[in-house]
């Protein structure tokens, strides 16, 4: 399975990463089976360059946002400010959803910044595809 993001998602999700610089921000990615419908930003509370923990608050705001629409959580993205788009050992220490596509912008290189996809499943990282649509 790959999961789905339009052109605009995508950028969306980059444009958030860039604009959150020089710290990591994050968010979820809501829809129906693989395919995002909705990109929802989230604040980082921890407000670091090398750490994200999307605010309590904005979780439960999203997450009845995504419930009141009929979606689903598809996955949780987050960026990272000077490593590869692969997810870190705390990354995959904090991987609560394990049928959720884990996200990663890399923005190591600014001008060309890279978005990844992870399944992490028992302490296991699979990379999966991105089909990206218009």
């Amino acid at each position: 399975m790959a999961l789905t993001l339009t052109r605009a998602q995508r950028q969306e999700l980059i444009d958030h990463a860039l604009e959150g610089r020089p710290y990591e921000v994050c968010g979820l990615l809501a829809g129906k089976d693989d395919r995002v419908e909705r990109v929802y930003r989230a604040a980082n509370k921890e407000r670091s360059p090398v750490r994200y923990e999307i605010d309590p608050k904005d979780l439960i705001r999203i997450f009845r946002e995504i419930d009141d629409a009929d979606l689903e959580l598809v996955g949780i993205y987050h960026s990272h400010t000077h490593t590869d788009a692969y997810p870190s050992a705390t990354d995959v220490r904090l991987a609560y959803y394990p049928e959720a596509y884990y996200v990663l912008v890399s923005l190591m290189d600014e001008r060309s910044p890279r978005v990844r996809a992870f399944r992490i499943r028992d302490g296991q990282i699979s990379e999966a595809p991105i089909d990206v649509v218009d």
